[in-house]
């Protein structure tokens, strides 16, 4: 009996344990993204980063606003700081840094890049795609729907 009451206290007890890895369920058009607070509703383009000093997670609309937005925190290149994406066609949680990009996508924050773990000719991995990201912003000097503007006067 104490056995079955030992098990079943530890089950509860790490049921309530806080989750310190891996990407969290988001609450879709209520939460909001960190970087330009619009409300996160793409569900294939969206991206979470976990600090890797205290495990907080971040939402993102767009992999292109993580990445700016991440660029200038001391715990960026942390061990133990997990940057996630939604697979671009089945909304799937990918680790952001063993996907493969493409680009063309219409993402919310007008970067393009949609994740997927298929290899596929043409695409980019994860360090090509913070470049081409980090390209793009210093192009357009900007993100957000001004940028999507931009981007599509470009192609006229």
């Amino acid at each position: 009996m104490r056995r079955f009451l030992l098990l079943g206290l530890l089950a509860f007890l790490s049921s309530c344990s806080k989750v310190d890895t891996g990407p969290v369920e988001v609450k879709w058009d209520r939460d909001a993204c960190e970087r330009c607070r619009m409300v996160l509703s793409d569900r294939l383009h969206s991206a979470q980063v976990r600090n890797g000093t205290n495990a907080k997670v971040y939402l993102f609309d767009d992999i292109g606003g993580a990445i700016l937005w991440l660029s200038d925190k001391d715990w960026a290149d942390h061990p133990k700081t997990e940057i996630w994406v939604n697979h671009h066609t089945t909304g799937v949680w990918l680790d952001a840094r063993k996907a493969v990009y493409i680009s063309g996508q219409n993402t919310p924050m007008a970067f393009g890049l949609g994740a997927q773990s298929e290899p596929v000719a043409g695409a980019l991995n994860y360090q090509q795609a913070v470049q081409y990201i980090y390209d793009r912003e210093k192009r357009f000097n900007q993100a957000g729907s001004d940028l999507k503007g931009q981007v599509q006067d470009e192609h006229h």
